[in-house]
C-alpha cells in the first residue's frame, strides 16, 4: 500500500518520545518484538515467495499456543485461539515486501535480491511497513495469549501474502479461509504512515481508495523507422492515449469527486534497443483510484474510450485489446466498530495522540476480508476497523524540512520511498497497544468473580 502526503488532520510534531501508553508487561515484551522486527526488516520476501516471513510468524504464534495453519492461498497464515464463549476478532498483518533498494543506511537494513516477476534480480526491502505490522500483530498475539483471564472469545490472527499486488487477500479467501478458522465477526487492522511515531489515526468515512488497474494492448504489424507510413504504430496510439488520460479527471468528472488516474508504464514488444526498429505491440498499464466502484467503472470505461480513438484515428488502426486487473474495493471501516476502537485507543494514549485521517488515493484489497468481499464467499456480516499508524520518530521528524506540520510531511519520506524508516521503538510499542485495546474492546469481557 503507498499514501500521500496529505497526513493526518491534525498531526503533532513531538519533540521528545510521547509517555508509554499503559500496557502491563509491554516492556518485557518488546525485546523479543524488536528482534522479530528487525529480522523481518533484514530478510523481506516478495509478493508471493513469502516462504521464511511466513514460517517466522506462524512459529511465534505457534509458541503461544495458537492453533496454526499454513500454505492458506500461498504462504498465508491463519491462527486461532479460543477462549470461551464470544465474539471471534481478526488481526490481520501482511508479509510481503517491495522491489525496492533500501536507502536508509541504517545497520539493519536489507540488501535482499530476488528474482522478479521476469527471472532478472531485484532488490527487496520491507518498504510500506509490512514488518511493523507484522510484528505488532504478533506481540499483541502473545499479550493476549498470556492474558486470557482478561477476555472471552475466539482471537484469531492472519499473515496475508501478496498484498502488494493486490492480490492475497482474495487467495486466502478463495482457498477456503472463512471456512477453515472460525469466521470471525470484526477483523482489525492498522497500517504506518509518515506522520509523528505514537500517534494513531482515525477516519471518518473512506480510509483508502479502490484501486483498478487496466493493461491496454496495442498491436501492429512492425517496420522499419524508415517508412512508418508503412505500419500500423502501436508506440503512437499508445503515447496519444498516455497524453489525453489527463482529460478524464479534468474534463469527464466532477471536481467535488475525488479522482485519479495514471499512466503507470508503457513499454514496447518486439522492437529491442534499436532506433530503426517500430514495434510490433506496445503495452501501457493504467492504474484508476476513487472512492466509489461507480466512480472506478466510468474511468475504466473512459480509459478504454480514450485508448480505441486513438487507435482508429490513424490511417493504420493498430488493433486494441483490454484487460482488467488487481481490482480493490473502497476501505471503509465500519462505523460502530471504529467508535469503539477510537474510543479505545483514546482511553490508552489520550486525545493528543489520536487524531482524524483524510481519505488518501492509496489502496488495500483489506476489504475483501469484510463486507461484501467476504460474503461473495458465503460469510456476511462481518465488520472491519482500519486505522494508520504513525511511524517518524522524533529525531526524523524535527530534521525535515519545513518550519510546520503541513511542510514537514510533505517533505517526510512515504510509503514504498527507499528511505522510507519506522522509528522501531515508538512504531512497535503503539502499534502493539493499539492493536491489544481494540481487541480487547471488541472481545467479551470476563465476568465478575
Amino acid at each position: 500500500m503507498t499514501t500521500d502526503h496529505t497526513g493526518p488532520r491534525t498531526p503533532q510534531g513531538p519533540d521528545r518520545p510521547p509517555a508509554r501508553p499503559a500496557l502491563p508487561g509491554l516492556d518485557t515484551l518488546l525485546p523479543a518484538t524488536t528482534e522479530l522486527y528487525l529480522d523481518l526488516h533484514r530478510h523481506p520476501e516478495l509478493s508471493g515467495a513469502e516462504s521464511r516471513t511466513a514460517a517466522r510468524f506462524a512459529d511465534w504464534l505457534a509458541e503461544d499456543g495458537f492453533h496454526v495453519l499454513r500454505g492458506i492461498g500461498g504462504h498465508g497464515v491463519a491462527a486461532s485461539l479460543s477462549n470461551g464463549a464470544g465474539p471471534a476478532v481478526l488481526l490481520r498483518a501482511e508479509l510481503d515486501a517491495l522491489p525496492v533498494a533500501e536507502r536508509t543506511d541504517v545497520p539493519y537494513a536489507s540488501t535482499v535480491t530476488a528474482p522478479g516477476p521476469d527471472g532478472h534480480p531485484v532488490p527487496v526491502m520491507h518498504a510500506c511497513g509490512h514488518d511493523a505490522h507484522l510484528a505488532c500483530a504478533a506481540a499483541a498475539a502473545r499479550w493476549l495469549a498470556d492474558r486470557r483471564d482478561s477476555w472471552r472469545g475466539t482471537l484469531l490472527v492472519v499473515g496475508q501474502p501478496a498484498e502488494e499486488t493486490l492480490s492475497g487477500a482474495r487467495a486466502m479467501l478463495e482457498d477456503g479461509l472463512y471456512d477453515r478458522i472460525t469466521p470471525p465477526d470484526v477483523v482489525l487492522a492498522q497500517h504506518t504512515a509518515s506522520f509523528p511515531a505514537g500517534m494513531v489515526a482515525h477516519a471518518d468515512g473512506p480510509v483508502l481508495a479502490g484501486s483498478l488497474t487496466l493493461e491496454v494492448t496495442f498491436e501492429g504489424d512492425g517496420g522499419h523507422a524508415a517508412t512508418p507510413h508503412l505500419t500500423a504504430d502501436p508506440l503512437l496510439a499508445a503515447a496519444g492515449t498516455v497524453t489525453r488520460l489527463s482529460t478524464i479527471v479534468a474534463r469527464e468528472t466532477d471536481p467535488a469527486e475525488r479522482l485519479v488516474v495514471s499512466a503507470s508504464s508503457l513499454r514496447t514488444v518486439d522492437a529491442g534497443p534499436s532506433g530503426n526498429v517500430i514495434a510490433s505491440r506496445a503495452v501501457l498499464h493504467v492504474t484508476v483510484r476513487a472512492f466509489s466502484e461507480a466512480a472506478l467503472d466510468r474511468a475504466a470505461a473512459s480509459v478504454e474510450r480514450i485508448a480505441r480513438a486513438e487507435a482508429v484515428s490513424a490511417a493504420r488502426p493498430p488493433r486494441v485489446t483490454v484487460a482488467r486487473s488487481s481490482r480493490s474495493g473502497v476501505t471503509l471501516a465500519d462505523a460502530d466498530v471504529t467508535a469503539s476502537v477510537r474510543a479505545a485507543h483514546v482511553a490508552a494514549f489520550g486525545t493528543s495522540r489520536v487524531t482524524g485521517w483524510p481519505a488518501t488515493s492509496a489502496t488495500e484489497d483489506f476489504p475483501l476480508l469484510t463486507g461484501a468481499g467476504a460474503h461473495l464467499h458465503g460469510h456476511p456480516g462481518i465488520r472491519g476497523a482500519y486505522w494508520m499508524l504513525g511511524a517518524i520518530g522524533p529525531a526524523q521528524w524535527a530534521a525535515a524540512p519545513g518550519t510546520g506540520a503541513a511542510e514537514k510531511l510533505r517533505s517526510l519520506p512515504g510509503n514504498h520511498s527507499p528511505r522510507y524508516l519506522p522509528s522501531v521503538r515508538l512504531t512497535l510499542e503503539t502499534g502493539t497497544t493499539a492493536l491489544v485495546t481494540a481487541a480487547l474492546a471488541l472481545l467479551t469481557a470476563p465476568a465478575a468473580g
